[in-house]
């Protein structure tokens, strides 16, 4: 996938539809062409919403619920969710640009052609989700769980990856090439369907012993 230019948000193409959004979210809510400009949701119940042309910016969520919505062409930039309920979601064509993503549940969710950029993923669950031709730019994944999704067209330039499971994953040229670091601790047999380079490779060599049972002894 080839990553697109960051934008600002006076360079989206709804920027001009935007308007400033007021009051609380809402369960099955439709929020299109809003600017959420520093909103702060806490335990917010606003599951099975679409949010559409929308933008975010310095947005928290602090707990609650969007279990379900869907994300379609939204800007998201400097949004913190922690605690947050976002499991079964669908993301397509976003970016999210310096985000933070504690203790967030997004398992079972599908995203498309999404970016993530400069963005915190800490004791994230992405069990079971979906991604395809997704990029994570410069990120930062520490104790992030994909075990048992399904990963087709994504790379990680420039991120690092601490900790990270992916048990019963399934990939498909993703492309972990220009990742600062492989920490992957549980899951290397799913590595099947990645490219990595020769440094990675000598890097991932003892988990890798570990994983096929090889003891490796020089006297």
């Amino acid at each position: 996938m080839r990553v697109p230019r960051p934008r600002d948000l006076a360079a989206l193409p709804y920027a001009h539809h935007l308007q400033p959004f007021t009051g609380e979210l809402e369960h099955a809510g439709a929020y299109e062409w809003l600017h959420f400009d520093s909103s702060v949701f806490q335990d917010a119940e606003a599951g099975s919403s679409l949010f559409s042309q929308s933008a975010f910016s310095s947005a928290t969520f602090d707990r609650g619920r969007l279990r379900r919505s869907r994300f379609d062409e939204v800007w998201l930039h400097t949004v913190r969710m922690v605690g947050t309920n976002v499991a079964e979601t669908t993301w397509l064509d976003s970016e999210c640009t310096a985000g933070v993503f504690a203790g967030t549940e997004i398992h079972g969710s599908e995203m498309r052609r999404t970016v993530f950029r400069q963005c915190k993923f800490d004791s994230v669950n992405f069990r079971a989700t979906s991604l395809k031709d997704v990029v994570f730019v410069d990120c930062l994944l520490r104790d992030v769980d994909f075990s048992g999704a399904q990963l087709a067209d994504v790379s990680f330039p420039g991120s690092t990856l601490d900790r990270t499971r992916i048990d019963r994953a399934t990939l498909a040229r993703v492309d972990l090439r220009e990742a600062t670091a492989l920490g992957i601790v549980s899951g290397i047999g799913a590595l099947s369907g990645a490219t990595i380079s020769t440094a990675q490779l000598f890097d991932l060599a003892p988990v890798l012993a570990q994983h096929i049972g090889l003891t490796v002894k020089d006297h």
